[in-house]
């Protein structure tokens, strides 16, 4: 069983930036394929990026938005950037073991999600 718990959220004005973390439970962390998704309000759970061997970014959040992970802290990162109020959403990451996927539904751990929110 692998936990993940999500923190960095809050609220930011438009051309801002956040910082997410998703800290696992768990010393396979680095055999994981990791994906962030969001979901806003009203709206499907989207993709956003992905962590695997390689990285994937939505387009919506190509060269905004950066992944990344340290596998000796068993954590991965969100980076974003220049924000904007359409990336209002609560966000999640996710693990699964095999590879990294844009589909949600492969996944196998989720964590309880973290608030972003975006003025303008």
């Amino acid at each position: 069983q692998v936990q993940l718990v999500e923190s960095g959220g809050g609220l930011v004005q438009a051309g801002g930036s956040l910082r997410l973390s998703c800290a696992t439970s768990g010393r396979t962390f680095s055999v994981y394929a990791m994906g962030w998704f969001r979901q806003a309000l009203g709206k499907e759970r989207e993709f956003v990026a992905w962590s695997g061997g390689t990285t994937k970014y939505a387009e919506s959040v190509t060269g905004r938005f950066a992944i990344s992970r340290d596998n000796a802290k068993n954590t991965v990162y969100l980076q974003m950037d220049s924000l904007k109020p359409e990336d209002t959403a609560v966000y999640y990451c996710a693990a699964r073991r095999g590879p990294a996927a844009a589909d949600p539904s492969v996944y196998d751990y989720w964590g309880q999600g973290t608030q972003v929110t975006v003025s303008s």
